[in-house]
């Protein structure tokens, strides 16, 4: 105790006492709204905030303080506009105006409204900052969409084709594709044409080929004693048959067929079976 004694007997602390009791010493804001029970002092701190945020506005118009300076500036005018908030509703509390209501908007230098109603804002130069530039770019309008009536102003002659001739460039682009695609279908049909030859020509050499059961009569049939001699040799009586013998091919034919039939009986069922038998019935096999 003896110690606060002596500290309350220096000559700074009775001077610092003798300043309060004049009403020299300039008063501080109380942290806390809240804490402010008179309505004139209330007004007070809330038109010394208007005065600070007011001072910072002009000083955040220079862009050349750099990135860092501006956005603490930009942080500092958003906590005063939030504990300017503060104030007027403790003004409201103490029965004083509504400033909220009837207070006017926050401007910028240009006389603009703040962006931004609610939250964060921006001012001056900090709208400028990388990432925040984008936030208050607006999107372009939609193109207003056409009636009827003014696309149908649109559509003529030149919207249907008809004047496509005119520019005399359509009709040598036409001429030579079109020749170009004639000379394309005469030689597939010259191809076409000797592929078809070349086939019946081996089709032909094919059914010339001899049968097996051809008879060769090399010799003159008045040669009586060649005849003999042949007869004598092979023992044999050469003859012409008088009935229809099949040929090579009908030969093949047949057993192809003969086999199918076989593998039908052994793998088919019965139903599949008699389908078939009917099929062959109508088609007339």
């Amino acid at each position: 105790m003896a110690r606060n004694a002596e500290k309350a007997m220096t000559a700074l602390a009775r001077f610092r006492q003798a300043q309060l009791e004049e009403g020299k010493v300039k008063e501080r804001r109380p942290f806390l709204a809240s804490e402010c029970s008179e309505l004139p002092k209330a007004e007070k701190w809330r038109r010394q905030i208007i005065s600070e945020i007011s001072k910072k506005v002009a000083q955040i118009q220079n862009a050349g303080l750099g990135e860092f300076r501006i956005r603490d500036l930009n942080d500092e005018i958003n906590k005063l506009l939030r504990e300017k908030g503060h104030w007027e509703v403790r003004i409201k509390e103490l029965g004083g105006p509504d400033y909220a209501r009837v207070g006017p908007k926050m401007l910028d230098h240009e006389g603009k409204e703040v962006p931004g109603n609610r939250g964060y804002k921006y001012f001056g130069a900090a709208r400028d900052l990388p990432g925040v530039r984008e936030l208050f770019e607006k999107e372009p309008a939609p193109a207003p969409r056409k009636t009827r009536g003014e696309l149908m102003k649109e559509v003529d002659a030149e919207y249907y084709g008809y004047r496509d001739e005119d520019d005399g460039v359509l009709l040598p682009l036409e001429a030579q594709y079109e020749k170009q695609v004639v000379m394309d279908a005469v030689q597939k049909w010259k191809k076409e044409r000797e592929s078809r030859l070349s086939g019946e020509k081996q089709q032909e050499e094919e059914e010339e080929e001899e049968s097996i059961y051809t008879v060769h009569n090399d010799e003159p049939d008045d040669d009586e004693e060649s005849r003999e001699e042949q007869e004598g040799e092979e023992g044999g009586v050469t003859f012409i048959s008088h009935v229809p013998v099949p040929s090579q091919r009908e030969v093949e034919e047949a057993l192809v067929r003969r086999k199918k039939m076989e593998l039908l009986q052994r793998y088919a069922s019965e139903t599949l079976q008699a389908q078939s038998q009917e099929a062959r019935t109508l088609l007339g096999l």
